[in-house]
């Protein structure tokens, strides 16, 4: 595999990790809904699409070869996400209210 697929599925592996993060947020509702039957479909379902949308994407980069360096880059990805939303978002609303 040549250099430029490598930084392709890097590249996608970690927007594809903060595009994850982003989706788990929104569906924080259904996750944590009363309702035992809708936590386990919700689940079940976002799992299997996030998973799916990630392969087929995949096969178009580089056949559909995964690598462990991009499920880390996906992690990344995560994580950049969560630290930039939980740090740095609300320092930002602070500083925009002393204004």
């Amino acid at each position: 595999m040549n250099l430029t697929i490598q930084l392709n599925l890097l590249t996608f592996s970690f927007f594809y990790g903060i595009f994850i993060s982003l989706l788990i947020n929104l569906n924080y509702k259904l996750l944590y809904n009363e309702k035992k039957l809708i936590k386990v479909l919700s689940t079940i379902i976002f799992v299997i699409i996030n998973v799916l949308l990630y392969f087929i994407i995949l096969l178009k980069i580089n056949n559909g070869i995964l690598h462990f360096y991009s499920l880390l880059t996906i992690i990344l990805g995560f994580i950049f996400e969560t630290v930039i939303e939980k740090k740095l978002v609300p320092k930002l609303v602070a500083y925009l209210k002393k204004k």
